[in-house]
């Protein structure tokens, strides 16, 4: 019997049959020793085998091979990764300039894994009803930065209804990852787009401006007009796994473009003579926000950097 997993909630999972049917089932021993080094063996997205288990519960059987899939590095568990999802068609990050305010380290780390893994990011600035006049001239500056990059970008808010209408054609048929902070407003753009799932949304905190967990589990959620989202808890940071110094460069679409330019093959665009991708951030080609995310991951910095610093630079 074969069925997609939808919900995960530690030990249990909700899948979903090829009759539309939901079954709870959970993993056999051995499945749960296959990835060492994954916090989670199983993610949402995920076609999986079942077996019938006692009581109307099912058996995990076997994992079938994804598509794709992306991951971070596990926040308690350092050497370990988790899976976010797996079998999507595209990643949508969503990201507010105020309340909270999402860093560029961060947004930068989640491009540069979907990047590796192959999968097509979008960004939604949302909440754009509430911005002041500084916020405004921030997301523009944004805006230039990641559209420069070759990423897709549109403005949201599930209060106005703006850009919800565009959301929705790029989210139709297709299986759609939404990850950002906490208090971004995923969970209340879901329920924008599908009315009647009523997911849990909450107010941002007053104290540090940061929102509060929400979602605690990652879950597929199925659209009317066609399509799923993968609706996920909110992440502080985005560790990075398993990436070499000479691959970092290649998951920056712009500075991919221009370092085949440079005068040293091996240029790792510091302080080299003859380097085409600094000439390029010169030229207003390369925001010099990515560049300096670029030279955090270098640097190997931690994912909490991405979090308690930003590295917003308009010079």
């Amino acid at each position: 019997m074969k069925g997609r997993v939808i919900k995960s909630t530690g030990s249990w999972y909700k899948v979903t049959l090829n009759n539309q049917n939901i079954v709870n089932a959970r993993l056999k021993g051995n499945l749960r020793l296959m990835e060492s080094r994954s916090t989670n063996p199983i993610a949402v997205g995920d076609f999986v085998d079942l077996m019938p288990e006692s009581e109307g519960n099912f058996l995990i059987e076997k994992i079938h091979e994804r598509t794709n899939h992306i991951i971070r590095r596990s926040v308690n568990l350092s050497k370990k990764k988790q899976v976010i999802a797996a079998n999507i068609d595209q990643a949508i990050l969503i990201c507010t300039i105020d309340e909270p305010k999402t860093l560029y380290g961060f947004m930068d780390r989640f491009l540069a894994t979907a990047e590796a893994y192959d999968i097509p990011a979008i960004i939604a600035f949302n909440k754009v009803d509430i911005y002041s006049k500084e916020s405004l001239a921030e997301l523009k500056y944004r805006e230039s930065a990641y559209q420069v990059a070759g990423y897709r970008t549109l403005r949201t808010s599930a209060v106005s209804g703006v850009g919800i209408s565009e959301l929705k054609n790029l989210l139709k048929d297709k299986v759609s990852l939404f990850s950002g902070h906490s208090g971004v407003g995923k969970s209340t753009l879901t329920n924008s787009l599908q009315p009647g799932l009523e997911l849990k949304t909450s107010h941002i905190s007053e104290a540090n401006k940061q929102g509060k967990h929400t979602t605690t589990f990652a879950e597929m959620h199925s659209l009317g007009f066609g399509g799923y989202i993968i609706d996920t808890p909110g992440v502080r940071g985005f560790g990075l796994v398993d990436l070499e110094d000479v691959e970092i460069s290649h998951l920056f679409p712009e500075i991919f473009k221009f370092q085949s330019e440079c005068k040293f093959s091996d240029c790792k665009h510091l302080e080299e003579p003859g380097c085409a991708v600094r000439k390029a951030i010169q030229m207003n080609k390369i925001a010099p926000s990515r560049y300096n995310s670029y030279l955090s991951m270098l640097n190997g910095d931690e994912e909490e950097d991405t979090f308690r610093q930003d590295i917003y630079k308009k010079d």
